[in-house]
């Protein structure tokens, strides 16, 4: 371990790997609304913050134990259920009058068609503008799931539809 009258220890959350603070200064210098994508091994949670001196503010959150209490019985942390998550934020967000967010991953690895990139379809196919390459996004069948289950294409076109009809 380093030692010595030079050597300068970083910041805890930079040493637990929770925050880069560098990436995070360029986000708050941008003075946009920033939608937070956050993910585990079961859940994902959606945030529309903005940034004020005495602490971030959340506009808009949801999660995807919103999805369960709507009757959705497959699991949360997958690339359909990130897809719905990002519509049902991104419906909230407009409610709210979000128009345009930039994206905050944090500490994530961002993989071209993977959850994250799920989470940010959703919110722009429901109007909110963020800046990706169409690229990143999953295929269409991933999204309907059809990589998963048969029966998951018709469980997909309901859910949006109870989502929109909120």
């Amino acid at each position: 371990m380093a030692t010595g009258p030079r050597y300068k220890v970083a910041f805890r959350r930079r040493r637990e790997s929770r925050t880069d603070y560098y990436t995070r200064r360029k986000l708050l210098a941008s003075h946009e609304t920033r939608a937070v994508v956050r993910r585990s091994n079961r859940n994902i949670t959606v945030q529309f913050v903005d940034f004020t001196m005495t602490g971030d503010t959340v506009k808009v959150a949801a999660d995807t134990k919103d999805l369960t209490k709507m009757g959705w019985t497959f699991a949360c942390a997958n690339i359909p259920a990130a897809y719905l998550i990002g519509y049902s934020a991104g419906l909230k967000a407009k409610k709210a009058g979000v128009e345009y967010a930039v994206l905050d991953i944090g500490m994530q690895n961002p993989q071209r068609g993977g959850v994250l990139f799920a989470v940010v379809k959703g919110i722009t196919d429901a109007g909110v503008e963020i800046p990706c390459g169409e690229g990143m996004f999953p295929a269409d069948d991933r999204i309907n799931g059809k990589h998963i289950d048969e029966k998951m294409e018709s469980a997909v076109n309901s859910m949006k539809q109870k989502l929109e009809a909120e």
